[in-house]
C-alpha cells in the first residue's frame, strides 16, 4: 500500500498561494533507508530550512502538522520506536496502545512546529527575543552569570524548542561553551554551525573539550551539556524514571572538580506558542567515598528534576534515541 510521506522539494510564494512539491514513496523504501537517517541528513535539513524561511507561520504550522502526523505510522523505524519506548517508560508503562499512538503523534507534531519556528525566525533576533521569556528562576540565574563570581554549569534535556532558547541566551550576551555529541552526522554538523551564529561555542565531547570546560568554569565562564541522550557503552547507569539508563555523567565530574552546583535548564512551549526558559534551583553535588556511587547519585539528583518536567509536558520531550533499549521487548509485549 502506498503512503504519502511528504518531502518538500520546492516552496515559493506567488501572491496568496504557495507552491509545494511532494515526493510519494513506499514505506518499504523509508524503512530501508532509515527514517532517522533521512530526517537528520544534511540535504533534509537544507530542505526544511528553505521551507521554514519561505512560508508564513500559519501555512508552515499546517504543513509541519501534515508531515509529522504520518511519521508514527512507520512503527518499525528506529526513530519512531525510540519515541514510543521513551514515552512508555516515562509513563510507568501505563500507556495503552492507543494512548501511546496519540502521545507519539504529539511528540512529532510538537517537534515539527519547534523546527519550523527555529528556522523561520533564525535570522530575526528581535523575533526570537519576543518568542522566548525567562522564568523567575532563570532570571536569578542570569543575574548570577552577569556578576561572574563563579562558573555556571547548565544541563539541558531535549524538551520543546531547546535550540531556539539557546539562540536567545546567546542574544542576551551569554557566551556558552556547549559540550555536544561527539562525531555528529552531517545534519547535526550543520545544526552546530547554526548554533554558533548566536555565540554558542560548540565543542564535541572529547578529553580536550572537557579540559576546556573545566578551565572555563574555573574562570567564571558558562558551560552547557545535555543529560538525557543515551551514551553507547556508558560506564555508569543512573536511574531515570525508575530504570537504569546509560546517560551522560561528565557534568557531575566537572561540577565536583570546580566545586560549583549544577543548574537544570529547559524550554517549555506555552499555550500561546511562545517559549519559556525554565531553570531549577542550583543543585550542589555531594561527595561520596565511592566514585561510582558519587557519580550515579549526583546524576540522579539532576535527573529527578527532569523527570518532573517531562511528566508535566510529556509530549514536548523530543528524545529520538532509545534511552532504555533493553526495555523494547517488554514494551512490544505490552502493545
Amino acid at each position: 500500500m502506498w503512503f504519502r510521506f511528504i518531502i518538500i522539494l520546492r516552496a515559493s510564494k506567488t501572491g496568496r498561494h504557495s507552491k509545494i512539491g511532494v515526493l510519494v514513496v513506499r514505506p518499504a523504501i523509508i524503512n530501508i533507508m532509515g527514517l532517522q537517517a533521512i530526517l537528520t541528513g544534511r540535504v533534509s535539513l537544507g530542505v526544511v530550512m528553505l521551507l521554514a524561511r519561505s512560508l508564513p507561520p500559519r501555512i508552515g504550522y499546517q504543513l509541519a502538522d501534515l508531515i509529522t502526523t504520518g511519521m508514527p505510522r512507520f512503527r518499525k523505524a528506529s526513530i519512531v520506536e525510540a519515541v514510543r519506548l521513551n514515552q512508555w517508560v516515562a509513563s510507568g508503562g501505563k500507556l495503552t496502545p492507543g494512548q501511546l499512538d496519540r502521545r507519539t503523534r504529539t511528540v512529532f507534531r510538537n517537534t515539527g512546529r519547534c523546527l519550523f519556528d527555529l528556522y523561520h525566525y533564525l535570522s530575526s533576533s528581535e523575533a526570537i527575543m519576543k518568542l522566548v521569556s525567562f522564568s523567575p528562576e532563570f532570571e536569578r540565574c542570569y543575574e548570577r552569570i552577569r556578576e561572574g563570581q563563579t562558573g555556571t554549569l547548565f544541563v539541558c534535556p531535549h524538551l520543546s524548542n531547546f535550540d531556539l532558547v539557546g539562540h536567545a541566551l546567546g542574544l542576551h550576551g551569554i557566551r556558552i561553551q556547549v559540550l555536544s555529541v561527539p562525531q555528529p552526522p552531517g545534519g547535526y554538523q550543520k545544526q552546530n554551525q547554526l548554533r554558533s551564529i548566536s555565540g554558542l561555542e560548540m565543542t564535541p565531547m572529547s578529553a580536550a573539550a572537557l579540559r576546556q570546560a573545566s578551565e572555563n568554569l574555573s574562570a567564571g565562564g558558562v558551560v552547557l551539556t545535555g543529560l538525557d541522550r543515551p551514551v553507547p557503552g556508558a560506564k555508569y547507569r543512573p536511574c531515570f524514571f525508575g530504570r537504569p539508563a546509560g546517560l551522560p555523567v561528565a557534568h557531575v565530574r566537572l561540577a565536583l572538580k570546580a566545586g560549583i552546583p549544577v543548574t537544570v535548564v529547559a524550554a517549555r512551549t506555552q499555550p500561546d506558542g511562545s517559549y519559556l526558559l525554565m531553570a531549577s534551583e542550583p543543585v550542589l553535588m555531594q561527595p561520596y567515598p565511592d566514585l561510582a556511587e558519587e557519580t550515579i547519585r549526583n546524576a540522579e539528583a539532576l535527573l529527578h528534576v527532569v523527570e518532573e518536567w517531562i511528566q508535566q509536558t510529556p509530549g514536548q520531550w523530543s528524545m529520538f534515541y532509545p534511552v532504555w533499549p533493553e526495555a523494547i521487548t517488554e514494551m512490544r509485549g505490552n502493545q
